[in-house]
C-alpha cells in the first residue's frame, strides 16, 4: 500500500460541496492500494502513518510522530492514481492498482483500524469525486510504500 503523507496545519475533503472529513494539525494521507496488497500491508502502513516522525520537537527537529502530537488528526483519502504505472509514455496505466472491490475493502479496513487506535481520524469517500484542501506545514511531504506480503 502507498501513503503519500503531508504534514498539515489543517485539511478537509469535500464531496458535492459538503465537508465529509476534516482535521486541524496532523497528517493528510492519500492512500493508494496496489494489486496484491492485503490486511498485513494495511496494518504496516497504519503503523508507519502513526509513528513516522515528521513533527518538530522543541529543537525544531522532526522527532515527533502523530502519536506524540496532542490532538493530531489523521485524514485518510483514497486515491487510486497513486498505484498507477507511470514508468513509460505520457499516460498512466492502472494494471498495478488493485481492483475497485479489493481497494475499497482495504481502505475500509485501514480506516476502521485507524479509528480503533487513534483519535481524531477523518476520511474521504471511496470512489467519490473529492476536492481536497490543505495547508501543507513546511512543506513536509513523504511517500510511504508498504509492500504486500506477496511481494
Amino acid at each position: 500500500m502507498i501513503g503519500l503523507i503531508q504534514r498539515v496545519t489543517q485539511a478537509d475533503v469535500r464531496v458535492d460541496g459538503q465537508i465529509v472529513g476534516a482535521i486541524g494539525r496532523g497528517i493528510l494521507a492519500l492512500i493508494g492500494v496496489k494489486r496484491g496488497d492485503d490486511t498485513d500491508a494495511a496494518d504496516r502502513l497504519l503503523e508507519r502513518l502513526l509513528s513516522y516522525r515528521i513533527f518538530p520537537d522543541a529543537q525544531g527537529r522532526m522527532n515527533l510522530s502523530l502519536r506524540d502530537v496532542e490532538g493530531g488528526g489523521l485524514l485518510l483519502v483514497p486515491q487510486f492514481t497513486l498505484a498507477a504505472d507511470t514508468g513509460k509514455g505520457t499516460r498512466a496505466g492502472f494494471s498495478t492498482a488493485a481492483d475497485p472491490a479489493a481497494a475499497r475493502h482495504l481502505f475500509t479496513y485501514l480506516l476502521e483500524r485507524a479509528r480503533a487506535t487513534h483519535v481524531p481520524v477523518a476520511a474521504g469517500l471511496f470512489g467519490a469525486d473529492m476536492q481536497v484542501s490543505l495547508i501543507n506545514d513546511g512543506p513536509v511531504t513523504f511517500w510511504l510504500d508498504t509492500p504486500s506480503s506477496a511481494a
